[in-house]
């Protein structure tokens, strides 16, 4: 597997470098390639199953579940494509992944699958990895808005006489707090935003922003609370199989460039807003309404009954319509003097964050490394009864999450009651205690103590159940907040899954003895299409011996007509990198395509100081997507010096190509070209020849193998 942070040239190169090198030692190889233009070839179960170890070369997080119980070689980018002959060696004495606490660094201890899949890799559902693409971006937001609330509240925050604290307006605390509130009003839009782009991709994020906005705005459809992170979870999903079903629909040549950025997510927000408007909010409206009713009839009956009931409400949906049920009922009844029903409600509510950041360090092993440094972040917010720090948690497992949470929630609930604890302040949690705010302070922090436990251990326990049934073992650790996306079948971390930024290969290595030919995968072009034998690597792919007339047809269409004679120069004047780039713009302007040099110039030098497109063994492919050109277009041309280009392997540039497109081409042209180039650049005898061609007419009669 590789990855870049770019994702796009360096993942197609690394990808054939590894298979010519398994080609060459007569091992089998399958490539599984996720760049930015999407996942191809990728590995099945039983490709997995079959292999004999897994090379990952990779500049990024990525995700190894798939990998458990293989032999797993991890190194950055640049080696697969240097030193691929001494990955395929090295491979073999590897550690064992999922012997480790989940970077497979190598231990005696039992290897284990990954949560949600068992040791032989199996693929995530594309809900299940959607799910956590919403939470791996969500978790920022809840971190920042939450510890900036707590950290305002704690050296901003003016006691009051009823033991409140508050905030003064205009202050300095004041506005961080602000910033807080700003990102805790964000984290559900995005659950919702990032849900719907893992399943439908880009024109699903604004339908899903603006759905999960709409969810946690209870104003819009006559609630008095919004219906929080299991709203957005609902419209995110909405969103994302609304798109895709959108997607389906047969248009007109003429309106395809603007479906997915004008047509689609106008249709699809109206469509998911109005539904959730007129269809789902309603109902969430009545439920808030005949829970306070009910709650109301409730209140002279027993203490730990209604307080169990509070607890259960409070830690269901955190923020949603149940939780503001009972919170609102609670702190109603402060001014009239019942202030023992608040008293329940303030014990349960930093139950949640406190219990899942307490299960976090109770049993390690079941969390990932970013779920980890969430857990102590919940830790903090639970101490200022910020009950939102669990959200993440809940989100990610709900089924084993919530019901520990409300058990939890119960219990505290329920001890506070039966105690008679109060508090005189619409808010929980242990700060409201050392405040003042609180009567029978060791009541409180005892049923919040019992709280948090009961819930961590049920947590941990419904988990490591949980994870036993899917994999027959014990787990190595979750997938919450691996970062990306949903979309490619599990190679890359769930940001790459969502066609993001970041290309990776995967590569299963087997053993010689096995038929070299490969079991497709070895040559996958940017399409997606598999070679039946290999053919492009080392051994060519030549079509030179074909008549004058046929390489005259394959000139005039070589990289889908975009590379012609008139694009192509023998011999570049330049030797420098920006004189090169501009040399080149004026090559191509030459077909009437580019209505502004200067500006096609500028965006490929832009594209530069983000990062060198020059890739090595003499090649440079500098790029732009600009409005400055009015078709998609390349240029070629070669320098017998080179150029510097600041290559990985430091060779200067003598191989040239120059992609530009404009902003309106359908679909990513631009990377589509780059993936068919990188890949036969990776062929030295068909740079040797590309390099040795005669005249225009020959260099196009080479370029024309590139297909």
């Amino acid at each position: 597997m590789t990855a870049c942070p770019t994702g796009i040239a360096h993942t197609y190169m690394a990808a054939e470098k590894l298979a010519q090198a398994a080609r060459s030692l007569g091992h089998e190889i399958k490539v599984e390639t996720q760049g930015s233009i999407g996942a191809e070839n990728l590995l099945s179960d039983n490709d997995v199953r079959e292999a004999d170890a897994i090379i990952i070369a990779a500049d990024k997080d990525v995700d190894r579940s798939r990998f458990v119980g293989k032999r797993v070689l991890a190194v950055g980018v640049a080696e697969g494509i240097r030193h691929p002959e001494e990955l395929m060696e090295r491979v073999r004495s590897a550690p064992v992944y999922g012997r480790a606490e989940g970077d497979g660094a190598g231990t005696d201890s039992q290897a284990a699958p990954a949560p949600g899949g068992p040791g032989g890799g199996k693929e995530r559902s594309v809900a299940y990895k959607a799910l956590m693409n919403g939470v791996s971006y969500m978790i920022p937001f809840v971190v920042v808005g939450g510890l900036l609330i707590a950290i305002s509240l704690a050296l901003g925050g003016h006691p009051q006489a009823d033991g409140g604290l508050v905030i003064p307006d205009g202050s300095f605390w004041k506005h961080v707090n602000d910033i807080g509130v700003i990102g805790f009003t964000l984290m559900v839009p995005v659950l919702s935003g990032y849900i719907a782009y893992a399943i439908g991709d880009r024109p699903a994020l604004v339908p899903g922003m603006i759905g999960g906005w709409i969810a946690n705005t209870g104003s819009l459809y006559d609630s008095k609370a919004g219906a929080g992170f299991i709203g957005a979870i609902v419209t995110g999903f909405l969103a994302g199989y609304l798109v895709q079903w959108i997607k389906k629909v047969e248009v007109p040549e003429f309106a395809r460039p603007i479906m997915p950025i004008i047509v689609i997510p106008i249709v699809a927000t109206t469509v998911l807003g109005l539904f959730f408007i007129y269809v789902i909010g309603k109902p969430i409206s009545w439920v808030f309404t005949h829970l306070t009713d009910w709650l109301g009839g409730m209140t002279g009956s027993s203490a730990i009954l209604l307080g169990a009931l509070l607890g259960l409400m409070i830690a269901f949906d955190m923020g949603g319509p149940v939780n503001k049920t009972a919170f609102l009922f609670g702190a109603g009844l402060i001014a009239s003097g019942h202030q023992a029903v608040m008293g329940m409600c303030a014990a349960a509510i930093p139950v949640m964050p406190l219990g899942q950041g307490l299960a976090t360090l109770v049993r390690r092993r079941l969390y990932s490394e970013q779920e980890r440094e969430t857990g102590m972040a919940a830790l903090f917010m639970g101490l200022f009864g910020i009950s939102e720090g669990a959200i993440p948690f809940a989100a990610a497992r709900p089924a084993q999450v919530i019901p520990a949470n409300m058990l939890g929630g119960a219990v505290a609930g329920a001890l506070a009651g039966t105690i008679g604890v109060t508090d005189a302040v619409p808010h929980g949690g242990p700060i409201v205690a050392v405040l003042g705010a609180v009567g029978g302070v060791p009541a409180f922090f005892l049923a919040v103590v019992a709280g948090s436990v009961v819930t961590a251990l049920t947590t941990v326990m419904l988990v490591d159940v949980a994870e036993r049934r899917k994999g027959g073992a014990e787990p190595v650790e979750a997938e919450v907040g691996m970062g990306g996306g949903a979309g490619g079948g599990g190679g890359a971390g769930v940001a790459s899954r969502t066609a993001a930024a970041a290309d990776s290969v995967s590569a299963p290595v087997s053993g010689p003895g096995r038929d070299a030919g490969g079991a497709g995968g070895d040559t996958v072009g940017a399409d997606g299409d598999v070679g039946a034998d290999g053919d492009v690597g080392s051994d060519g792919n030549d079509v030179s011996n074909e008549g004058a007339g046929g390489d005259e047809a394959r000139g005039a269409e070589v990289l889908s007509g975009y590379l012609t004679g008139q694009t192509v120069k023998t011999q570049l004047v330049a030797d420098e990198k920006k004189a090169a780039v501009r040399e080149m713009a004026e090559l191509v302007a030459t077909t009437g395509k580019v209505a502004d040099v200067d500006e096609l110039v500028r965006v490929a030098l832009a594209r530069e100081a983000q990062g060198t497109t020059g890739l090595g063994e003499e090649i440079a492919i500098p790029h732009a997507k600009t409005d400055a050109v009015t078709a998609p277009v390349v240029g070629f041309a070669r320098s017998a010096d080179g150029i510097e280009w600041g290559s990985l392997d430091g060779t200067r540039a003598k191989l040239v190509f120059l992609i530009a497109v404009p902003e309106a081409a359908a679909g990513d042209e631009h990377l589509r070209i780059l993936a068919l180039l990188s890949r036969k650049l990776m062929d030295a005898d068909f740079r040797a020849r590309l390099q040795g061609a005669e005249g225009e007419t020959g260099i196009l009669r080479v370029l024309g193998e590139i297909q």
